[in-house]
Parts: structure tokens; sequence; C-alpha cells
């Protein structure tokens, strides 16, 4: 059997994160050829995620990524069997490096442009893990990319804040108040933009609920208490009419109104993907 000496293993080891004894062997296997072995680790990778392929993951991780120009950013959620696995450092490492990859993949196509990376890493921890969405934003005019990860990668929000003056798009107000509308999201979970956004589904589904509510009243009042129960549940989760977390008597839209007067200019929220496990 041909001899493989401790700096091979160390090299296959640093290529794939697989343990030192499965490195050995491998090598041993692929008569010392680094990249045969390389192989061979990946196939045998494939076959242990196959069969942990059936096995629950619904804990993990959500990581987030900025390019440095601040013009791009990405998200990506990764599930594992267990919190133990969640919090362990090597697989952190991981899903730091797949919401890197994410700036530039497209939306939700991370999980196939790694499919054997995926793969490897199963076999190394030994749990089922599953990349089930990442999503990407490049800034579509002048503005800035929000984020926020809460509850140690329990939560992330990935937002694009839009302005009218290019001045403003590096501006340290701009940033912040897209942490700020961030952090918001991540605690109110809106379930859309504005009013548009909302299912016309949920919507109808809520005046039943409400003309349930209001049986036996008065003709004449039932249109208004029901108006006002709608009104009450557009403000619950629509996020431009949702009150800020950090002060809910001024709505988020306000808060936006604030901000750009302070800058001299008019801000929006463009757009805003929220993720949590489990959620």
């Amino acid at each position: 059997m041909i001899q493989i000496n401790a700096k091979q293993v160390k090299e296959l080891r640093d290529m794939t994160n697989v343990g030192m004894m499965e490195c050995k062997k491998a090598l041993q296997e692929a008569n010392g050829v680094i990249e045969d072995a390389v192989k061979l680790l990946r196939e045998r990778g494939m076959a242990v995620a196959a069969k942990k392929a059936d096995r629950v993951a619904n804990e993990g991780q959500v990581d987030i990524a900025v390019s440095g120009d601040g013009k791009v950013g990405a998200m990506v959620e990764v599930n594992c069997e267990t919190d133990f696995v969640a919090k362990n450092d090597n697989f952190q490492a991981f899903v730091r490096d797949l919401a890197a990859k994410g700036l530039t993949v497209g939306d939700n196509e991370l999980a196939a442009a790694e499919k054997e990376n995926l793969a490897v890493k199963i076999s190394e921890i030994g749990e089922n893990l599953v990349l089930p969405r990442n999503v990407r934003y490049e800034l579509q005019g002048p503005g800035a990319i929000g984020r926020y990860i809460h509850l140690g990668g329990k939560v992330g929000v990935l937002v694009e804040i839009g302005c009218e003056n290019d001045a403003n798009t590096a501006s340290e107000a701009l940033v912040e108040l897209g942490k700020e509308v961030a952090l918001h999201i991540a605690a109110a979970s809106p379930h859309a933009l504005n009013r548009d956004g909302i299912d016309p589904a949920i919507v109808e589904a809520e005046k039943a609920v409400f003309a349930k509510q209001v049986e036996g009243k008065p003709e004449n009042i039932i249109e208004k208490i029901i108006g006002g129960k709608l009104e009450k549940f557009y403000s619950q989760v629509v996020l431009l009419e949702q009150g800020f977390v950090k002060d809910p008597d001024v709505s988020v839209s306000d808060l936006l109104q604030k901000a750009g007067k302070d800058l001299g200019d008019t801000l929006t929220i463009r757009r805003f993907a929220r993720y949590q496990i489990g959620g």
C-alpha cells in the first residue's frame, strides 16, 4: 500500500474539511493523487447526503453578505438537524461562506450551484443540511442596502432603501436608516411593503372574521366597524403603516419622510426579504 505522509493528509483536509482519517484513506485509495482523492471524498459525500436527505432539518442559521461597495447584498438560509450544530463555529463559517457566494448567484439558485460542497459538509458534520432559499439584491438606483441579523442568526432581513440624490447613496445617515428599517422588519414581521402586496384572499378572510364579530349590531354601523378593524389590521401587517419598533407613535412611512427631510431627499423602501428559521 502506498505510503501517505502527514503533509498530503493536511493538504486534502484543508481542501475538503473532511476528517483526517477519511482523508488518509481516500489518498491511499487514490494512490496519493490529490485530485482523485478529492473526487472520492465528494462521491462519498453525495452518498452520505442521499442517506440523510429524509431527516428533518428545522434548525439552522441565516447570514447576510454585502459587497465592498455596498451595492449588492445577499442573504442565505441553511438548515441543519440540531441547535448544537447550528451554534457550531464550523457550520456558521460554512453559512458565511455561502452568503458571500450568494453575491454572484441569482435568487434560489445557490443550492444547485453548491450541491457538491453541501454534500461534503453533510459528510463532515454528520447531519442533514438543506439550503432552502437565498436572495440577492442589487441596488436599482441611488440608495443603500440595509441588513440585520436577529437572535444569533435565527432571523435575517435584507432591505433596499431608495433615494433620488446620488450624493446620498454613500451617506452614513442613509446606511444607518437601512439598518434601522431592517431591525424593525426583523421584529415586526410585516406581510408586505404596502396594501397592494397583501393577498386579497387574506383580506377577505379578515373581513369575514370581523363580520362574524359584529353580528347583531345595527346595520348602519356594521360597515364602519368592519372598516375600522380592517384599518387596524393593515397597521399591523403593512410595513409602511406599522409603528416603528423604537417609537410606535411614528409609522415607518413617517420615519422615511423625516429622514428624507433631514437629507433633503425623497426616500423609499423598494423591497425587503425576511428569513426566519422554521418560519
